[in-house]
């Protein structure tokens, strides 16, 4: 009886030492992934699957008509490049008149250089033949440009805006800006224009474009701060896409005028 009792305590023992050796070993491999590093392509690939989508400006249309309209944006992969950068494609239109984009880009997305002190770098480019890509994201993929043809019409680069992880307690997951002076911009009277982008939960973008003179007055874009483009609202919520109460007083064609830019370049 006495032999049992010693065995089965061994036996005890052993199962100990096998499970506090399993703990052991599963706090090791636990801490060694949430000690890996996120490499600067895991930013780059986040960045662009946030900005992928169908987005609109809806709900701060609604709570300023007058500065504010409510404007579909959509951006999808359109390729990749050698580099493994992504090429994705953007436009924006008027939400009730979706299939005609006042504004078409190429967006690409790939990691900052080394030596800038930023984690994603998104440049847009122009394209050659924008008729060509109109609700290029609507269509299916056996009716679009192929990858190899849009490498081919990416065109000449516009802006680049930097983008870093926001600090925490920030309600961003990424913000940044273009480098200080913008870039070349004719549109309306302008010299250079500035971009500032800020990427939130759940997909949700904001961005705030503005053109100056060169006395440095703003003479397009939102000035009352950037436009904030939301994930779209599922089918049951189609009511919510009433019309907007834009000021009677001026029309459509002014209060563009100065608020978005309409193929600028």
């Amino acid at each position: 009886m006495g032999t049992d009792s010693d065995s089965g305590g061994g036996g005890g023992r052993a199962r100990g030492w096998v499970l506090k050796a399993l703990v052991l070993f599963g706090g090791a491999l636990l801490l060694k992934r949430l000690r890996k590093s996120t490499t600067r392509w895991d930013h780059a690939r986040a960045v662009a699957e946030a900005l992928s989508g169908e987005k609109f400006s809806r709900e701060q249309a609604r709570r300023d008509p007058d500065n504010y309209f409510n404007i579909r944006m959509l951006m999808c992969p359109a390729t990749e490049m050698v580099d493994d950068s992504r090429v994705l494609y953007f436009e924006q239109a008027f939400w009730r008149t979706p299939q005609k984009p006042f504004r078409q880009r190429f967006y690409m997305v790939k990691p900052c250089p080394k030596e800038k002190k930023c984690d994603v770098e998104l440049s847009s480019y122009a394209i050659r033949d924008v008729e060509e890509y109109k609700n290029f994201c609507d269509r299916p993929k056996d009716q679009r440009p192929q990858p190899e043809e849009v490498i081919g019409d990416i065109a000449e680069h516009l802006t680049t805006v930097h983008l870093s992880r926001c600090e925490r307690g920030k309600r961003c997951l990424y913000e940044g800006s273009s480098p200080p002076g913008g870039f070349p911009n004719s549109w309306n009277g302008a010299t250079y224009c500035t971009s500032e982008l800020a990427i939130h939960k759940y997909g949700e973008v904001h961005t705030w474009d503005r053109g100056y003179d060169d006395e440095g007055n703003q003479v397009w874009g939102a000035r009352g701060g950037p436009y904030e483009f939301k994930p779209a609202p599922s089918s049951s919520d189609d009511d919510m896409f009433s019309p907007l109460n834009f000021a009677p007083t001026l029309s459509l064609e002014k209060k563009m005028e100065g608020s978005f830019v309409v193929d600028e370049q």
